[in-house]
């Protein structure tokens, strides 16, 4: 279907492909790795048109369409919800947007001169409308937008009015409206909860396209692709199996490079030894001569590259008091909308609290009042003897100085500390290298979290807030960062969205309530998240199998 022939891509001194070769088959589904920079989005963009080869042939059939989604989201107003993610849907979707344009014309009393015209054509829209099935587009994109998440409410209200990250997600429901035969997808889970997750999985899997796609997210990449492309300094490797497999086979492809290597490297060695000590021997010049020939001839075999994970050992936290925090009676409503009614909790000393809930329920709510930026109703919340307590939230990165780099921020946190082990810190986060001098302000939203959760860790609190912690995390970083926290001698309570932060880490799962917070009382689960899903058979609440 989609082909790459031997193509190079070169941006000034950096090379991103060199003599590389990959195909997109009809219904495969690809996860697409490899490090930051390495050259993902540039794949993309290629296949697209956006950006050409430098050298070699990419082929992609005139005839085929492709569905991008990508995370720069274009400025969306002026329609609903519903109408913009039918905007993708090809002629049905024009055709859906021309009847909404010729309704208002009916309505407007200056166009009574134009109303033949005007309702002459509406008929021939709606005819055509109706043999594209199109009223049966407007139910998938109602189903579609419940999948990601929005409420009925949300879906006829004006786009204009969403955030950035639920933007996204129209954004992601109008690609897969489309139904294109090839989907790109440039880490489809950044914005979403892990119930949309969820959905979106089971709509991958009975997507009938080819598909491409880069994730962070280790769950959703093993239970959809069944290939991953890894693009490694200019080639594309491929691997037939999720990403589990992909893993295991490059460690044993790279144990085996490895082993190649030395075997290479002794025989080289052996060679030169006699080369130099028979090279003024005129009786073995001929053999001299022919070795040296010989070893001309060899290809030579290179060391795996290592891919560079620092691993950072955190501090010890001081102890805390047996309770951490006891919550009572808490009561906290929005208007109308009921969040807490009365509920009570208790947090001992080194459980680590995974807190679920769908949109709405109330879990950054609860962590807020936990951290003390926002107050209950009723109730209250009390914190234990002893207790240092570090909360991260995607807003809390006001704390960070713009006018200073990434190392100036941390030698400034910690003075005291030596600039080895405050780059090592760095490291630990991605930023290496140069990556240190780069200004606070220039850094995108995913790099502040980054650093913001960097600086908290290096000095750990005993008590450990965190909502959404892995957010714009590569899974190299996840890995770090799960090994870490699970050698953290503290206490924590976390919302995440991410299977493998909520197995490494649940110790105890609270349940919230649905949309009004009265759909049911909150679920106190006292075990692991993993014992949680076996118990209840669901992944997350209101998700069943």
């Amino acid at each position: 279907m989609i082909s790459f022939a031997n193509i190079n891509k070169q941006y000034g001194k950096q090379l991103l492909f060199v003599e590389a070769s990959f195909q997109l088959n009809p219904g495969e589904k690809v996860g697409l790795v490899g490090p930051n920079g390495a050259g993902k989005t540039t794949l993309f963009r290629m296949i697209t048109g956006e950006e050409h080869a430098d050298e070699g042939d990419v082929s992609v059939p005139k005839r085929i369409t492709i569905g991008y989604f990508r995370q720069d989201v274009e400025e969306m107003k002026g329609r609903s919800v519903l109408d913009e993610a039918i905007a993708g849907s090809g002629r049905v979707g024009d055709l859906h947007h021309e009847l909404e344009d010729l309704q208002k014309a009916m309505e407007d009393p200056e166009r009574l001169d134009e109303m033949d015209k005007i309702l002459e054509r509406f008929g021939e829209v709606q005819e055509e409308y109706e043999h594209l099935d199109g009223y049966a587009l407007e139910a998938q994109a109602r189903e579609v937008l419940h999948g990601l998440g929005f409420a009925d409410d949300q879906i006829d209200g004006d786009v204009g009015a969403l955030s950035g990250g639920w933007k996204m997600r129209v954004a992601l429901a109008r690609v897969l409206l489309g139904r294109p035969d090839v989907l790109l997808m440039d880490e489809p889970t950044n914005h979403l909860d892990i119930e949309s997750i969820i959905w979106l999985e089971g709509f991958l899997k009975s997507y009938q396209g080819a598909l491409l796609m880069t994730s962070h997210d280790r769950e959703f990449m093993n239970r959809i692709v069944s290939k991953i492309a890894e693009i490694d300094a200019g080639e594309i490797i491929t691997y037939s199996g999720n990403y589990e497999f992909y893993e295991r086979e490059r460690a044993l492809r790279e144990a085996n490079q490895q082993a190649a290597y030395a075997r290479q490297q002794a025989m080289l060695a052996k060679e030169q030894r006699f080369i130099e000590r028979f090279k003024t021997h005129a009786a073995k010049a001929a053999q001299v001569q022919s070795r040296i020939k010989a070893l001309d001839k060899i290809e030579k075999i290179e060391l795996p590259k290592k891919r560079t994970v620092v691993k950072f050992d955190f501090r010890v936290p001081p102890r805390s008091g047996d309770q951490v925090a006891v919550i009572e009676n808490l009561h906290k409503a929005y208007g109308p909308r009921v969040i807490y009614d009365g509920f009570s909790l208790t947090i001992r000393r080194g459980e680590r609290w995974a807190v679920m809930g769908r949109n709405g329920a109330g879990k950054s709510t609860l962590l807020k009042m936990i951290a003390g930026a926002t107050q209950p109703d009723a109730g209250s919340v009390r914190l234990g003897a002893s207790l240092n307590l570090g909360y991260f939230a995607q807003q809390a990165l006001d704390v960070l100085d713009p006018d200073l780099t990434i190392i100036e921020q941390l030698q400034k946190d910690f003075p005291k500390d030596g600039l080895g082990a405050l780059r090592t810190l760095a490291g630990a986060f991605q930023f290496s290298g140069e990556d240190v001098e780069k200004k606070i302000r220039s850094l995108s939203g995913g790099e502040k979290s980054r650093l913001a959760m960097a600086r908290m860790l290096y000095d750990p609190p005993n008590f450990l807030v965190l909502d959404e912690p892995t957010n714009h995390l590569d899974l190299a970083t996840k890995e770090m960062l799960v090994g870490a926290l699970k050698n953290f001698e503290g206490t924590m309570i976390f919302v995440s969205h991410d299977r493998m932060f909520l197995k490494g880490l649940g110790t105890r799962v609270l349940e919230l309530g649905g949309e009004t917070g009265k759909d049911k009382n909150p679920l106190v689960y006292l075990g692991s998240y993993e014992e949680y899903v076996r118990k209840l058979g669901h992944e997350a609440p209101g998700i069943y199998h």
